[in-house]
Formats: C-alpha cells, structure tokens, sequence
C-alpha cells in the first residue's frame, strides 16, 4: 500500500511538472494590467512584471500615489485613475489600457483594503466596502476583459485572495469573509475558463512584509490593533518579504498553476487547518481573548499612519517601516 502511494504522489507530482512546463507563458512584450498597482504588493508585482519583459498598466484611486508608481516603473509604464468598485470605471480603464497598448494579456486582480478592529465594531458599510472591492471589483475587471482573451483562446488572471481567505483571522471579519468569498468566484472562473485557455490562478499570501499597515484602518482601540497588526507583518520568521512573494505569485501565472499559497508559515496553517478545522478555530478563539477589546474610537476608522503608538513604530516594525519607504506607502 505504501509502493502505491508513493507510486501515486510521484505521478501525480510528473502531471503537474509536465502541465506547468506546457502551460508556461512567456511575459515578454505582453500587456499586463495590475489593479491595486500604485503601492504595496500591487506595486511589488507590477516591477516584477516589467522585470521579466511585460509592459504594465497599473490602476488605483489616488491620482498622486499612481504618478509616483509609474515613475518608479519607468519605461513605457502606464497609470490609470480608477476605482473597482464603479463597473464603468473598470470598463474606461481597460478601454485606456487597449488604446495604449492594443491587447491585454494578463490581469492582477490585487486592489484591497484592510480594516482591522473586533467584530461588534464592524458596520454593514465596512463589509459592503469589503466585498465591492474584493468580489465585485475583480469580477468587474475579469468581465471587462475576457471577452478578447477567450477568443484569442490565450490569457492569465490572477485574483490576490489571501490566508485571510482559507482561514478566517480574529480581528478581520469583513476582510476575510470578502477574501473567502474571492477563493471561490477566482476556482470557479478557473475551472469554467480553462476550455479556452485562460488560466486562473487563485493567490493566498500569508503575512507579508509589503508596508501596507500605514494605509490600513483601524476601529476601536486603534493605536493597540496597528501595534499587533504592524508587529505580526514584520516579524521574519512569520512574514515574507513582497518581493519573494511577488516572484512566486508572477510564477503561477506564467505557469498558469490553479492556486498558489505563498510563504512556508502560510503553507503550513493551510494545511493544519484543513486536516484539524475544529482545533485551528479553537486556537484563533484564543488568540482572539489576546486582541484589545472594543471601545477607544469606536467604529470610527483611523489610518495605521495615524496609529502610532510606543510599540508601533518601533524596533519591533523596522522592516515594515523599511517596506513602506520602498513601497510608495509613506505617502
């Protein structure tokens, strides 16, 4: 039984080596849109994209923080204001993106916002704001494009789902629940798109060190959720850097894999909590007791920026501090 087994595990392993090598895409000289592109992990992606030959259109809302990104993109590099949430935004974007380039190649599916706080502080608002950006914003860009991609039987798409989206983090709600429901519209369109050729792949970093906290919300004690918050996403033992990750996510897409869960602290609590759901919820409903109480501000939203605290910036948060310079997030 084990000579099946593992006879099994080494085909298995032979199949996907061989569907990665036929599938592999080339990204030179294709166009390539990235939403969410003006700082952070879309920012990340974006110069990863251009490093390996694409020529990259990026989106966001703030106009400033887009020039700035596009600057340091250089080259043919293209910035479009736009906001996911607003269907003809998308459609106007990708319209500008068509008569700069011609064809889009590839989309990254990456604009998000975070909102951290305890669950009774978490309006309606901020889970519709939620999922308008991380469920129909990119089922607003993957409709806009896939009408060229199917029938030129060729394309890539990837939507940046997150660990948040396999296991539900105390402290997130609206963000994991929107990002959940992300992992599902992303395996579904994969699964009904591979007839033509266009590969979805679904990406779930775990904590990364991209310097996002500054830009994040924060509810109830505010400045005691950015410290835990900004703290866990610098640690390196638990985080990974945004290039890192950005190199295996822009390799799932030139391989065109159906999922890829990036960091090896990631992999593993996918893994434990699929083989033991029922202790991992125990384990979150413990951390949860850890996590400041509502109270403070209330439901009023404050910026990471605008959060600080003794513990947070600190020594504790150097390498996010460090991430966030590089990254287009101090600004």
């Amino acid at each position: 039984m084990k000579k099946l087994s593992a006879v099994g595990a080494a085909a298995a392993f032979a199949a996907r080596a061989a569907l990665r090598f036929v599938r592999r895409y080339d990204l030179r000289d294709k166009v390539a849109v990235v939403t969410g592109g003006s700082r952070g992990l879309g920012l990340v992606i974006a110069r990863e994209l251009v490093a390996r030959g694409a020529h990259v259109a990026i989106c966001a809302r703030d106009a400033a923080a887009l020039e700035r990104a596009r600057v340091d993109l250089g080259g043919d590099a293209v910035a479009v204001v736009c906001d996911v949430t607003i269907p003809a935004e998308v459609v106007r974007m990708i319209e500008e993106v068509r008569a700069r380039f011609g064809q889009i190649d590839v989309l990254v599916n990456n604009a998000g916002i975070i909102e951290v706080g305890p669950m009774d502080l978490m309006t309606d608002a901020d889970f519709e704001r939620a999922f308008r950006t991380h469920v129909w914003g990119p089922l607003h860009a993957m409709r806009a494009v896939l009408p060229e991609m199917r029938a030129r039987k060729s394309g890539r798409i990837v939507n940046i789902a997150s660990i948040g989206g396999k296991i539900s983090v105390p402290h997130l709600l609206p963000y994991s629940a929107s990002k959940f429901a992300l992992v599902g519209l992303s395996a579904g369109m994969r699964t009904e798109l591979l007839p033509d050729r266009v590969y979805v792949t679904t990406a779930c970093p775990g904590l990364m060190r991209t310097g996002s906290p500054r830009n994040a919300s924060f509810k109830g004690k505010h400045r005691a959720e950015y410290a835990w918050f900004a703290i866990s996403d610098s640690l390196p033992l638990v985080s990974i850097s945004a290039e890192a990750a950005a190199r295996d996510i822009v390799d799932a897409l030139e391989h065109g894999d159906a999922e890829v869960v990036v960091s090896g602290t990631a992999k593993l609590a996918t893994k434990l909590a699929g083989l033991l759901p029922n202790l991992t919820q125990e384990v979150l409903g413990v951390v949860a007791r850890f996590l400041p109480g509502p109270g403070g501000a209330g439901t009023e939203a404050h910026t990471g920026a605008a959060s600080a605290s003794a513990a947070a910036p600190s020594i504790l948060t150097t390498l996010t501090e460090r991430a966030a310079a590089r990254n287009n997030e101090n600004n």
